[in-house]
């Protein structure tokens, strides 16, 4: 789905998705990553939902946002609390949804001004 554009060009933005990948800014990428909106977006190294480990949520708790949209993928997911332990001791909200879902809700919080951090899993193609 392509996206319509608004007065975000300056910040990471979510301007199209699909089952296969996202694409910020117009350029491409099909690999899971971390995406905040005034910082180049990193690889985020999870290849499938069932592979989550705390250290994942450490390198997004890294990035110290305010909340946090978690893409789980085709489908929507929620991870174990445990996973979230340290976000949640520091007050840091985890919203997880279907990746679709999370591009759209990122730009939304981006667009207002909100320190979000977007961690899509995007499993690899076969």
């Amino acid at each position: 789905m392509k996206l319509h554009s608004t007065e975000t060009k300056q910040y990471q933005t979510v301007t199209a998705y699909d089952e296969d990948g996202v694409e910020l800014n117009a350029i491409r990428f099909t690999n899971s990553l971390l995406v905040l909106p005034e910082s180049e977006p990193v690889p985020w190294p999870v290849e499938r939902f069932e592979a989550l480990t705390t250290e994942h949520f450490a390198q997004i708790d890294a990035t110290a946002p305010d909340v946090v949209i978690l893409g789980t993928g085709e489908r929507q997911r929620f991870v174990h609390p445990r996973l979230t332990t340290a976000l949640t001791a520091r007050r840091i909200g985890v919203e997880c949804m279907d990746n679709q879902a999370a591009c759209r809700t990122y730009n939304i919080l981006m667009a207002e001004g909100r320190k979000v951090a977007l961690a899509l899993i995007i499993a690899p193609q076969a």
